[in-house]
């Protein structure tokens, strides 16, 4: 099983460990994740403008070099995914902005959204099988109550995303299954942490990821999971309750990679 991976920035700098273990984790589980060659960053945040055309150009290099790959694209930064999704479903969906594309790329074969963005959960779920993992599993995480931190960026917009219910998502509580633990349903699990406003006012950011970890520790969690670099800056940063990790780290130390 081969896909086209796009690690983005964060995962090389701030987020080593997020990519590390998602490498190592496909490797044990038989996914080989070919690197896209000379990627650029995303963007980071999906441009809202209809006319801005220029910070899109790098997903669509993206989604253009797996189509010539004849692979989905998978990706683990839930702010890459969110990019390259909504992206893609520009060129598929929106004719005036994949001809000014298009004609800017100026490419012989032009691009009009045929690719496939998956988020590296998606794949486990949908191409490696929660079965499988599962059936893989050499250190079931036994006991442990795990709540799953959706954030925003997997779950909207819905229709766009089609990550899961962007209300009532249970794709990251079957993972915590497959893995051996209890998953937490806690109310706060799809609220936002606060995101980009802890450059301005880290007070609200330390308020709105607070209430994240006081939710699940009141649901009775010893520790939460997220994709997001950001966010887990933001949970860890508060300082709460409870732990904050990747949901790789739980992935690595089932698999027994540790």
């Amino acid at each position: 099983m081969v896909f086209q991976y796009y690690p983005g920035c964060t995962l090389r700098t701030k987020a080593k460990e997020l990519d590390r273990k998602a490498r190592m984790a496909a490797e044990a589980l038989g996914v080989t994740l070919n690197e896209v060659p000379e990627w650029q960053c995303c963007g980071g945040c999906y441009p809202v403008a209809k006319d801005e055309i220029a910070t899109k150009l790098s997903a669509v290099r993206v989604m253009m070099a797996a189509k010539e790959a004849e692979m989905p694209v998978v990706t683990v930064c839930s702010a890459c995914h969110n990019v390259l999704k909504r992206v893609n479903a520009d060129m598929k969906e929106d004719a005036v902005i994949a001809d000014r594309v298009n004609r800017y790329m100026q490419n012989e074969t032009p691009y009009y959204g045929e690719g496939e963005v998956l988020h590296f959960i998606e794949m486990l779920r949908d191409k490696v099988g929660f079965d499988k993992i599962r059936e893989s599993v050499k250190n079931p995480l036994t006991g442990r109550k795990i709540g799953a931190y959706y954030g925003c960026l997997l779950l909207r917009p819905g229709k766009v995303m089609a990550f899961d219910d962007p209300e009532n998502p249970t794709i990251i509580e079957d993972f915590i299954r497959a893995l051996g633990a209890e998953p937490v349903v806690y109310p706060y699990r799809n609220e936002c942490c606060g995101a980009y406003l802890t450059l301005e006012d880290k007070e609200a950011t330390a308020r709105k990821s607070s209430a994240v970890l006081h939710s699940a520790a009141a649901c009775g969690a010893e520790c939460v999971i997220t994709a997001c670099p950001l966010c887990l800056y933001n949970l860890q940063k508060c300082g709460g309750e409870i732990p904050a990790v990747y949901f790789t780290e739980l992935l690595y130390e089932a698999l027994g990679l540790e």
